[in-house]
C-alpha cells in the first residue's frame, strides 16, 4: 500500500473549452443566411428545428427563451393560433409579445 502522506499531486493539463474561440456578443444573421440555413433545413427533412428557427427568428426571442417555449404558449388548447396573433413569453422577467407574422418567414 502506498503512503498518501508522500504523495505528490500531479497537475491537469486540461485547457479551458473555449480557449481561443470567439467569446462575447455575435454579430446578426444576415437575410441570406437565414434563408440558407431554412433551405438546408427543409432539404434535411428537419421539420421540428425548421419550425423553432422561423420562430426564433420571427419573434427575435433569445434560444434559451425559444427552448423553454411550452406547446401551450404557441399553440393554446391544443389548437395553433391565428398568424397575425401572438402568444407571451416571459423574456428577462418581462412579458414579451411573441408575433408571429413576419415578412421574412415569405408566407
Amino acid at each position: 500500500m502506498q503512503d498518501t502522506a508522500n504523495a505528490v499531486p500531479t497537475t491537469s493539463k486540461r485547457w479551458p473549452w473555449n480557449k481561443g474561440k470567439l467569446t462575447g456578443a455575435k454579430p446578426p444573421l444576415r437575410p441570406k443566411h437565414v434563408w440558407s440555413i431554412r433551405t438546408k433545413l427543409q432539404v434535411e427533412g428537419r421539420t421540428r428545428d425548421l419550425a423553432m428557427f422561423n420562430l426564433a427568428i420571427d419573434s427575435k426571442l433569445r434560444g434559451c427563451d425559444v427552448v423553454a417555449l411550452k406547446v401551450e404558449d404557441v399553440a393554446p388548447n391544443g389548437y395553433s393560433v391565428d398568424r397575425d396573433g401572438a402568444a407571451e413569453k416571459d423574456r428577462a422577467a418581462r412579458q414579451v409579445r411573441i408575433d408571429r407574422a413576419d415578412p421574412t418567414s415569405g408566407r
